[in-house]
């Protein structure tokens, strides 16, 4: 059944990149890039609430990263056709992030400082590693932007 559902979004991803015009850039911003933004924002505050020893304020915001929103099917599915055999990285990354976003909340929990800087400093490199990989093409493919940061 999982295999018939990644089949079918594989041909749906497929087939809308012939009807999509090559060259075109999206006229506004992706919901993914607000998404991303409220990620940094709660990133953020995760890293004012470790500074401060507020892990209730640790262990609130962690799960708005592990269970951040999701891009509407429309965008996924232009992100997909993009994306191409990349996309299962990409997935295991957020996949990372997701994880390791609930070790964070889950540590905070207890009030476990060395283990929320741990699960942390895990979150962040999940983080790195996705930006430092996929940013750029990516930017430069939906933006047009060809100086777009790492």
């Amino acid at each position: 059944m999982k295999n018939t559902h990644n089949l079918i979004l594989n041909f749906l991803a497929s087939s809308s990149l012939l009807f999509a015009a090559p060259g075109v850039q999206a006229a506004e911003p992706l919901a993914l890039q607000n998404v991303m933004k409220d990620l940094g924002k709660n990133m953020q505050v995760i890293t004012d609430g470790i500074s401060r020893g507020d892990w209730e304020l640790v262990e609130k915001t962690a799960p708005l990263i592990a269970d951040h929103p999701q891009p509407p099917m429309s965008e996924k599915m232009r992100i997909m056709g993009f994306m191409g055999t990349n996309m299962g990285k990409f997935k295991t990354y957020d996949g990372e992030t997701h994880e390791q976003a609930q070790a964070v909340g889950k540590a905070a929990k207890a009030k476990d400082g060395q283990g929320v800087i741990l699960a942390f400093q895990k979150l962040q490199t999940s983080c790195y590693n996705c930006h430092s990989e996929f940013r750029k093409p990516f930017v430069e493919h939906f933006y047009g932007k060809k100086d777009a940061v790492q």
